[in-house]
């Protein structure tokens, strides 16, 4: 066996002992000696990003590639920040409140340097320039009761939403006046995605090619592909296991990366060539995961964020600063 199968499984049994604790009601020992150290820097990364604010509850992050940027949003009052991947402090780059944006969930960026905000509670969507910071335009759904909570992009400029209390998928296209129109794209009532009390469909990602959507659906653990041509929704088969409390996603050829906010896990599955079934090959924690939510891969490593989200539910102060995590790809 070589040395990187054995940490594997090593990490595995880690996370499946903070996976037993948490059903039990106690919190993941993420100080555990099996826990993913922390990255040192390297590859022009730091270990850390360092979001300034005592009251930021980070949820969202994206990366653009051709100004090296990553973009991280507040759920507190919709500001978003915005850094150069060699620098460990973030910087405001869209101050909250802004053209009605109170609140910001989940966030990605287009070839075309535009950056979609999903406004959670609002209802709304949000696009901006990522070199001048200009409101392209906002918009709105007709839903009652939605939560929109994050976008997937494809290559073909088309983002796809995800609304956590509605059984539908949004779609935001570009007219021809250059502004976006925001329209329900797939009703999933009768498909193999069944809305429940709760958060439903969290995160979402678009292979490279456009091809399939993939989203988890938190109160569940079930983990959906989606044709964008066909709109076929099937349930990956990940043999009778659940991620309850899946939160962010990020898809890399056929590996799913999603995180579990609440233990605080970090699950790596490897799919089947027709991507219908997956196995999970590793589960990681780091100690420096707190309720961790969105994730995106850059450079060989993979960007988590830290929202605190159980502190501030809980009514307890949060430990500053609040950071996004760098560690290595499992």
């Amino acid at each position: 066996m070589s040395l990187h199968q054995i940490i594997r499984r090593a990490a595995a049994a880690g996370t499946l002992a903070a996976v037993a604790l948490a059903a039990a009601g106690c919190s993941p020992d993420v100080t555990s000696p099996v826990a993913t150290p922390a990255l040192k820097k390297g590859g022009g990364l730091p270990e850390r990003y360092v979001i300034p604010g005592s009251a930021v509850y980070p949820e969202g992050i994206a990366y653009e590639g051709r100004s090296r940027s990553i973009f991280v949003s507040s759920t507190t009052d919709g500001t978003i920040y915005r850094g150069e991947i060699d620098d460990e402090v973030l910087v405001t780059f869209l101050p909250g409140g802004q053209d009605g944006r109170t609140t910001a969930i989940g966030i990605e960026v287009d070839d075309r340097g535009h950056l979609f905000v999903a406004g959670g509670a609002t209802g709304k969507v949000f696009a901006y320039d990522t070199r001048t910071g200009a409101l392209i335009n906002a918009m709105g759904n007709s839903r009652p009761n939605a939560f929109l909570n994050d976008i997937a992009v494809t290559t073909d400029g088309l983002a796809y939403v995800t609304d956590s209390r509605n059984p539908v998928i949004y779609q935001a296209r570009r007219n021809r006046a250059g502004r976006y129109e925001l329209d329900p794209w797939l009703d999933l009532t009768g498909t193999a995605i069944q809305y429940q009390p709760g958060i439903n469909l969290n995160g979402i990602d678009a292979t490279r090619n456009g091809k399939y959507l993939f989203t988890v659906q938190s109160n569940t653990g079930q983990v959906f592909r989606i044709d964008t041509r066909t709109k076929e929704v099937v349930e990956v088969d990940l043999a009778g296991t659940r991620l309850t409390n899946g939160d962010g996603l990020f898809v890399r050829g056929n590996t799913l990366y999603i995180t579990q906010n609440a233990q605080e896990i970090l699950s790596e599955i490897r799919l089947r060539p027709n991507r219908t079934k997956g196995e999970i090959v590793s589960q990681t924690t780091d100690p420096s995961f707190m309720y961790p939510t969105s994730i995106v891969g850059v450079r060989g490593r993979l960007m988590v964020v830290n929202s605190q989200f159980d502190r501030r539910n809980a009514g307890l102060p949060p430990v500053l600063p609040f950071t996004v995590s760098v560690i290595a790809t499992p």
